[in-house]
């Protein structure tokens, strides 16, 4: 567990943490249906495609984006004028908010449905969650989308730049590294070896592959149509993943820390999109929407930025503090893999059970699109719970310049 070290290193941090206002609630308070309680009405993703190499590499965001609003609304006959506000995660496509609006209002989205963009790296797609919650949960909003979106093929990560008065500040300087020297960072000072970052990687590897072959993966992925073409399924997921492939391939990141980062133990980089409808549950009752799940809370916090992988161990217990639950009762963890370096280390000190944590794989094989993965992992938990006839999820993620967020939903389609 934390030594007395990292705990000096790291809580002060977390006393400025932003979060809802939640109080704590219990399991039992929690599961009770109430009609202002804001529920998901329908939450699902787009396929991914690996960056550069796969089958939306050439879609830009507005086209992804135009594509799931189209597929959405044929798929919920939702009546676009009943849309009250929609809010996008996503980090960089340029001009972020104008093509988002562009995209809605071709895809048919009437132009009094105002729109809105959010970028909290690694964690926007759960943000624009929170946001469309936070809306109806003040009654300024009834009923809304939250989506998350990237294009890292067509908009990688651009290279931070900060004056030097800036960068002179050790924390400011280590706030705008690369995220592979974070993952080293991490691995080197908390003593995560290769062999430990393989052998996480493969669980990851080797549960993605049985979730295709299962086809538990259809159950979330709504199919969108791209230049005459049904796009449905996922072509990130490598097959015929081994600890001896794993083993032979070369660090990427070789002027960094011990260089244990690879390409099969880091997240991948890809491309999509997911969608969720929240409004209340008043609201789906009396028109007729099915109901997935209910949005409880969520928090944000920061830590050290060269050690951004470890905070879903101070984001996680905040939250469950927050609402008076116990790690045990949760049935699903969405923790993003973002490195293994920094993945092994948050499930090992966070005492949690790994058959509890991403039981159908992670981005290090599913991919991490950074504006859409907040939204995958609701959507792939939910999915799961639905599966497994259980009740509550939560998800989390680090944050790029060292952050981390995490959120808890409610699974409301038991058999």
């Amino acid at each position: 567990m934390f030594s007395i070290t990292t705990r000096q290193v790291y809580l002060p941090t977390l006393r400025r943490a932003a979060s809802t206002q939640a109080k704590p609630r219990g399991l039992h308070d929690i599961l009770e249906k109430r009609s202002d309680d804001v529920v998901i009405t329908f939450a699902k993703r787009t396929a991914v495609g690996r960056a550069k190499k796969g089958q939306l590499n050439n879609t830009p965001v507005d086209e992804l984006l135009h594509a799931l609003f189209k597929a959405t609304l044929a798929e919920t006959k939702l009546d676009p004028s009943r849309i009250d506000d929609i809010c996008v995660g996503t980090c960089h496509p340029p001009s972020p908010l104008y093509i988002s609006r562009a995209a809605a209002l071709a895809a048919g989205i009437p132009c009094n449905v105002p729109i809105s963009t959010v970028n909290r790296l690694c964690s926007s797609g759960l943000m624009a969650i929170r946001n469309i919650a936070h809306a109806i949960q003040s009654g300024e909003t009834s009923l809304g989308l939250a989506v998350g979106v990237e294009s890292m093929s067509l908009n990688p990560r651009p290279t931070p730049k900060v004056v030097e008065s800036i960068a002179s500040n050790s924390q400011a300087h280590d706030c705008i590294e690369p995220m592979g020297w974070t993952a080293e960072m991490v691995a080197e000072t908390f003593k995560v070896s290769r062999e430990k970052q393989d052998e996480y990687a493969l669980i990851s590897h080797s549960r993605a592959n049985e979730a295709v072959a299962s086809g538990a993966f259809a159950d979330e992925i709504i199919p969108i149509e791209l230049d005459g073409k049904i796009i449905s399924v996922d072509d990130t997921i490598r097959p015929g993943v081994t600890l001896d492939s794993l083993a032979s391939l070369k660090p990427v990141f070789l002027d960094w820390g011990e260089s244990s980062t690879t390409a099969g133990n880091a997240s991948g980089v890809g491309d999509g999109a997911g969608l969720c409808i929240l409004t209340t549950r008043e609201r789906a009752e009396r028109e007729g929407m099915d109901i997935v799940g209910k949005w409880v809370a969520s928090t944000v916090i920061g830590v050290e930025p060269r050690y951004m992988g470890i905070s879903p161990i101070f984001a996680i217990p905040k939250l469950l503090q927050q609402v008076g639950l116990s790690k045990e009762d949760i049935d699903v963890y969405e923790i993003n893999e973002a490195f293994a370096s920094q993945f092994a280390y948050c499930v090992e000190e966070l005492n949690i059970p790994i058959q509890k944590i991403n039981p159908n794989g992670g981005s290090i094989a599913i991919t991490h699109p950074l504006g859409m993965t907040g939204i995958r992992q609701v959507v792939t938990g939910l999915a799961e719970l639905k599966r497994r006839g259980e009740k509550l999820l939560c998800t989390s993620m680090c944050i790029g310049s060292g952050m981390g967020a995490a959120g808890i939903f409610v699974n409301e389609v038991i058999h």
